[in-house]
């Protein structure tokens, strides 16, 4: 971090950076807002020089805050957009006024972006089928009949997770050793996805496995399962984002496993190259690793892809709990207990 302090004091005026804090999810508020806030002030920017704002799940909030944040002074814009035409616009301003963006976990498709931060998105499907793959096994599922459940079909992100997972469970489908039985639109919110869920559960009650995107749709649907009597270890469920409730939902026996993205350094990504843009430099090459193609104007956006991890029951401790994203107080709590210590969570 001493690099970033230095090149702090090459440049004048505020790093701002704008969350989309979706009404599903809670994760920029409780992880990455705090985690861009420490990387800012390791980066030597005064409080002074800081923002970071919640557009809570509002367009016109999320653009209202950019057109205020560069009026003030902005000289770097780190925006995840709450969806692409937002993010379209917000770019088309901060172009107009000479601030650079960073797309940050999230690509604007049809934007005009420097750059963009986020996890290495279509690894992250690949975990996600991968880890369904092993846990039939494990589970000893016989003739696997699954769901694939999809994200929100207006997140990029979501597509590049099913690129991943797709391809993984494509042989399976081709050779009968699964049954593709049913793929839903596509969402983010959870009681949609539990909708989704209980319609083609109801049409195919022999559907015994499920790939899910993420633990927060996950979670009513194990819930509803739960109530129909399935037991621990018998019905795999992936996930992804290694929250509370995912993580009970693992070392209990209802869940396979979880997607870890460690959002810390994320947040150190991404405010490492709005040093270097706030100072007029160009990042180095081994700060931005790859590029990731905007499928609406066909332009390689430059990018820092970090590599996610797939977590289970047995590696609980040696990641989540180790880097405190998750602490082991909260996952243990209650009946949970029992759970930890067979898995030396602690």
């Amino acid at each position: 971090m001493s690099q970033l302090k230095i090149l702090a004091s090459h440049g004048t005026g505020n790093v701002a950076a704008i969350l989309p804090d979706t009404v599903s999810s809670t994760r920029y508020v409780e992880f990455d807002a705090p985690y861009l806030k420490k990387s800012m002030e390791d980066a030597g920017l005064k409080s002074s020089q800081i923002v970071i704002q919640n557009a809570q799940g509002s367009d016109a909030t999320e653009y209202s805050d950019a057109q205020a944040d560069i009026t003030s002074g902005a000289k770097v814009l780190i925006m995840d957009p709450l969806d692409s035409g937002v993010g379209s616009r917000i770019e088309s301003y901060a172009n107009a006024h000479h601030v650079p963006v960073i797309d940050y976990d999230r690509l604007t498709l049809g934007g005009s972006r420097k750059y963009y931060v986020s996890f290495n998105n279509v690894y992250v499907g690949t975990l996600l089928g991968n880890g369904l793959v092993s846990c039939i096994k494990a589970w000893g599922v016989k003739s696997p009949q699954v769901m694939v459940m999809h994200g929100a079909v207006t997140d990029n992100n979501a597509t590049l997770f099913a690129q991943g997972y797709d391809a993984v469970l494509a042989p399976y489908f081709k050779n009968g050793t699964y049954k593709d039985v049913a793929n839903p639109a596509g969402t983010w919110t959870p009681d949609v996805a539990l909708t989704e869920f209980e319609a083609a559960y109801t049409a195919h009650p022999n559907i015994n496995a499920v790939l899910m995107p993420n633990d927060e749709n996950g979670a009513p649907i194990i819930h509803y399962l739960q109530t129909r009597h399935i037991k621990a270890d018998t019905f795999p469920v992936t996930g992804q984002d290694a929250t509370l409730t995912g993580l009970q939902n693992i070392i209990s026996g209802y869940q396979c496993g979880t997607v870890y993205k460690p959002i810390y350094l994320e947040a150190q990504a991404a405010v490492a190259l709005a040093m270097y843009l706030r100072a007029g430099l160009t990042p180095p090459s081994a700060l931005v690793n790859g590029t990731v193609k905007d499928i609406d104007t066909g332009v390689e956006v430059p990018s820092i892809l970090l590599t996610p991890e797939w977590v289970t029951a047995s590696t609980i401790q040696s990641t989540v709990v180790k880097d405190g994203f998750v602490p082991a107080s909260q996952i243990c709590a209650g009946s949970f207990a029992s759970d930890c210590t067979k898995y030396g969570i602690s």
